[in-house]
C-alpha cells in the first residue's frame, strides 16, 4: 500500500477547495513537512467520519463568522466615509438621534437569532457524533496507551497488536480507549477528533473510513519523555485486503530455518517477561506483542522504520532510538544481538 491516501473519482474539486483553504490558513495548521512517520496529517483533507463532518461544521462557522465580519465592516466603512468630517461642520451641529426602534431591534433580534440556530446545530452534530454503545456490525478495537506505545487489540479475531491500526473502508470501527499509566490522547487528524485516554476510565471513539490509505496520528496529550515520538499509523483498507491481514495476524509465529539460536536466546532472557510471541511465550504483557513484528513498518511507536539493522541498534541500545523507552538494554553480545534480530525479522 502506498503512503498517503487515494482519491476516488469526483473528489479532485473537494480537494482543490481544500487546498486554497488550507493555503489561507496556512499559518494555522502550519506547513505542511514531513516528519519520521510520514507525511504532517491535515484537520482541512478528513478520509473518514466524523472528521468530515468536523471539517463542514467547521466550515460553516467559518462562514457566519465571515458574513458577519463583512457586514460589520461594510456599516463601519460606510459610515466612516459618509459621515466624514467636511469643512464648515465646525459651524453647525449634526441631527441628534436619541433612539430608534428599528435599528436596536434588528442588533439584538439577529445576534439572538444567530446564535440560537448556531447552538441547534451545534447540539445536533454533537449528539450525531457522540456514541457510547458500538453500532450492529461495526467493528470492535480495544485501544491502550502505554508510555510510549500504543496497544491494539482486536477481540472479534482473538489477537493484539501494536502501534499501527488497520481498519475496512466503510465499515465503522468502535475504539474503546483505556490507558495503563497516565493520561495519553489519541488524535487521527484526518479521521476523528482527539478523545483522552485515562487510567481506570473507559472512553470510546468511532470512525468510519471512505478512502483507502495510510493517515498518520499521536498521542496529543503530554505523557513523558517521548511523548513526541508515541506516533501511530493507520492502513484503510478494502474489506477482502482487511480479511486477508487479519488472518494472517491470527496466525502463531513461524520458525524460519537459521533463527533458533535467536529464538532461544529471546526465550530464556527477560524478553519474554514483557514481550509475547504467540507459540512461543505468551506471558509478557508490559511490551507490544511482537508475534508478527515484521508486518509492521515502524519501530518504537513510529521512531524508526523497521528493518534488521535498525532492530540491531533497538535491541543493543533502546535509547538511540528513544532516551528514557521502559525497554531495558538487555547487555548481550554483539553476536547475540544479531541473531535475536535475525529472529525478531523473520516474524511476518
Amino acid at each position: 500500500m502506498r503512503e498517503g491516501v487515494t482519491s476516488h473519482p469526483g473528489n479532485e474539486g473537494h480537494g482543490r477547495g481544500r487546498a486554497v483553504i488550507a493555503l489561507l490558513l496556512g499559518s494555522w495548521i502550519g506547513p505542511a513537512s514531513v516528519h519520521a512517520q510520514g507525511p504532517v496529517p491535515s484537520i482541512l483533507d478528513p478520509v473518514a467520519q466524523p472528521a468530515q463532518a468536523v471539517l463542514d461544521y467547521g466550515l460553516l462557522l467559518v462562514l457566519v463568522c465571515a458574513v458577519i465580519f463583512v457586514l460589520v465592516m461594510g456599516a463601519l466603512v460606510v459610515t466612516v466615509i459618509r459621515f466624514r468630517a467636511r469643512a464648515g461642520d465646525g459651524e453647525r451641529e449634526p441631527p441628534q438621534v436619541y433612539g430608534s426602534d428599528q435599528l436596536e431591534l434588528a442588533w439584538t433580534v439577529a445576534p439572538v437569532l444567530v446564535v440560537i440556530v448556531l447552538g441547534l446545530i451545534t447540539a445536533g452534530r454533537i449528539v450525531a457524533l457522540q456514541k457510547s454503545e458500538a453500532p450492529a456490525g461495526s467493528l470492535a478495537i480495544r485501544v491502550t496507551g502505554h508510555q510510549w506505545w500504543w496497544e491494539l487489540e482486536y477481540p472479534e479475531y482473538g489477537f493484539t497488536t501494536a502501534n499501527e491500526l488497520h481498519l475496512p473502508v466503510g465499515r465503522v470501527a468502535f475504539l474503546e480507549l483505556e490507558s495503563q499509566d497516565v493520561i495519553h490522547s489519541f488524535w487521527l487528524p484526518q479521521l476523528s477528533g482527539k478523545t483522552d485516554l485515562i487510567p481506570n476510565r473507559r472512553n470510546t471513539m468511532w470512525i468510519e473510513p471512505h478512502q483507502v490509505g495510510m493517515v498518520v496520528g499521536q498521542c496529543a496529550e503530554y505523557c513523558g519523555t517521548q511523548h513526541a515520538n508515541m506516533l501511530l499509523r493507520v492502513f484503510i483498507h478494502e474489506e477482502a485486503e482487511f480479511e486477508r491481514w487479519a488472518r494472517d495476524q491470527q496466525k502463531e509465529a513461524r520458525t524460519l530455518p537459521g533463527t533458533e539460536a535467536g529464538r532461544a536466546i529471546f526465550a530464556n532472557t527477560a524478553c519474554v517477561n514483557c514481550h509475547t510471541v504467540r507459540g512461543v511465550s505468551e506471558i509478557g504483557r508490559f511490551g507490544p506483542d511482537l508475534t508478527h513484528l515484521m508486518s509492521r513498518t515502524t519501530l518504537a511507536a513510529g521512531a524508526a522504520s523497521n528493518d534488521r539493522a535498525n532492530l540491531i541498534d533497538w535491541i543493543g541500545n533502546p535509547d538511540h532510538f528513544k532516551p528514557g523507552a521502559r525497554m531495558p538494554a538487555m547487555k548481550l553480545d554483539s553476536a547475540q544481538v544479531a541473531q535475536v534480530a535475525d529472529y525478531l525479522a523473520s516474524l511476518e
